[in-house]
């Protein structure tokens, strides 16, 4: 407190001074948060809410670029989608001209009409793969591999992708070679003894595409082929890898001493077990064997053909043949294509030919192992029935492929849009949270400055005040 009747210390002034300071750094505050709506404008304001809300800032801003990216992405997507459509409509295209070649009435003319339009078609899917592209980034070529989408805010919240090659000269049937239990030497097959050549109880291991795997266990040594490949077939779901049964074998005839010089009878049959009746064959020439086969096919299941003095024997579903061969010394013999003279009881076992749309690999029998080639789209020829026949099989394949990635794609789009949302929803709570934090309260802040401005305008009142008792002592000097 100033000495009464001091006219150089004025403590009611200084008072109202530092009042007026304060009230108008206040004001000063209000103001600003009411332009700028923010109840934060400077680290002086608030430190630790500053703080929270620069991190609730970048996550914010992290949001909303991954939300753009997801969706750049959701576009690159549905690019590769459209384009993968395009190519399988072509390639159902050459499906509907491979069934129409099989059919055996064209020309060699119209076949190769045919098999020129195959080549126009097989390249056109090709064009397409080559020339997709999203922002120059080609899509369908084999080149997009391992491709990450950044689809979050943070470090390592990202999805990859791989897109597959598309070319014509990349899809189509992948298969091993037709797998067979025949133990002849030479060109063709041969039929194995009566005890069989596979192991008993062996496990044939079948690793698919996509690294899913099965066990299909031999059950038998005179297994059939149709055995194996139904097997496969059940397993098929996990592996992504089917299977294929044939029968066929070509054995070298030689005349007999006899009128009758061909007996022997043939079966069809499965490991041990009896699939079609048996026929007994008596007759004096390659022709006549050929005749009385075929003409009791319906019973037997077995086709037969010859050519160039062989004998060709089929089993269309894969089921082994059985063969019973009576004396040679009387009789024409059957031999093994470079191999021994048939006697007594023989099997004629299968071919098993394993198949995907993707690389595969078999392993755990030598009689069925191996890689899968790839006999592909760009090299389908329509020219022939048995051509146009593969190629029906190899568009098939093709056309699972392409389907495939397809979904596939499809799989990441959802995953994709699904984390849009996710982003979108996040994006909203953080976007509240930040709110809370920085902005400022309109209302309060109002009545919180009309107040301050009050006191501002009582406060220069006051220092009015202060200064009148100061002059009355000016009027006691002489």
């Amino acid at each position: 407190m100033s000495a009464v009747g001091s006219i150089l210390t004025n403590s009611g002034a200084l008072s109202a001074l530092n009042s007026i300071a304060a009230t108008s750094q206040t004001n000063n505050t209000l103001q600003s948060e009411l332009a700028s709506g923010l109840a934060i404008n400077s680290p002086a304001d608030n430190p630790a809410g500053y703080i929270t809300a620069q991190g609730f800032t970048s996550q914010l801003n992290g949001l909303t670029q991954a939300t753009s990216n997801a969706n750049q992405a959701v576009s690159l997507l549905q690019t590769a989608q459209s384009a993968i459509g395009q190519q399988i409509s072509v390639v159902q295209q050459l499906n509907s001209i491979a069934v129409q070649a099989a059919n055996g009435t064209q020309t060699p003319a119209e076949a190769q009409s045919l098999q020129t339009l195959v080549g126009q078609l097989t390249g056109q899917v090709s064009t397409i793969a080559n020339q997709t592209q999203f922002n120059n980034i080609n899509l369908l070529n084999g080149s997009f591999s391992g491709v990450q989408f950044q689809v979050g805010a943070n470090e390592g919240q990202t999805l990859s992708l791989s897109i597959g090659n598309t070319t014509s000269s990349n899809i189509g049937m992948y298969a091993t070679a037709k797998g067979s239990a025949y133990t002849g030497t030479g060109s063709g097959s041969a039929a194995v003894s009566a005890t069989g050549a596979f192991t008993a109880a062996a496990a044939v291991k079948i690793t698919g595409p996509t690294g899913g795997s099965g066990n299909v266990t031999i059950s038998a040594a005179n297994e059939s082929a149709a055995a194996i490949a139904k097997a496969a077939d059940n397993i098929s779901g996990k592996t992504g890898v089917q299977a294929q049964a044939t029968n066929t074998a070509t054995y070298s005839v030689a005349s007999g001493t006899t009128s009758h010089a061909y007996k022997f009878s043939l079966q069809a049959s499965g490991s041990g077990s009896t699939i079609g009746g048996a026929i007994a064959v008596n007759a004096s020439s390659l022709s006549e064997v050929v005749s009385q086969i075929n003409q009791q096919t319906s019973t037997s299941g077995i086709v037969a053909s010859s050519a160039s003095g062989n004998l060709t024997l089929s089993q269309q579903n894969g089921q082994n043949i059985k063969l019973s061969v009576g004396s040679t010394t009387a009789s024409g013999t059957l031999t093994q294509k470079g191999g021994a003279v048939l006697t007594g009881t023989n099997y004629q076992q299968g071919q098993v030919q394993f198949q995907s749309s993707g690389a595969f690999s078999v392993s755990g029998s030598a009689k069925l192992a191996g890689a899968a080639t790839l006999n592909s789209l760009a090299n389908i020829n329509v020219g022939t029935t048995a051509g146009a026949n593969n190629a029906i099989n190899v568009i098939k394949y093709a056309l699972a492929g392409l389907n495939n990635q397809g979904g596939q794609l499809g799989a990441v789009q959802q995953r994709v849009s699904a984390n849009i949302n996710n982003l979108n929803a996040t994006s909203q709570n953080v976007t509240t949270a930040l709110g809370v934090v920085q902005d400022a309260n309109i209302p309060q802040v109002a009545n919180q400055l009309t107040q301050a401005q009050i006191q501002a305008q009582s406060g220069v009142a006051a220092l009015k005040s202060s200064t009148q008792l100061q002059q009355s002592y000016l009027s006691l000097l002489p």
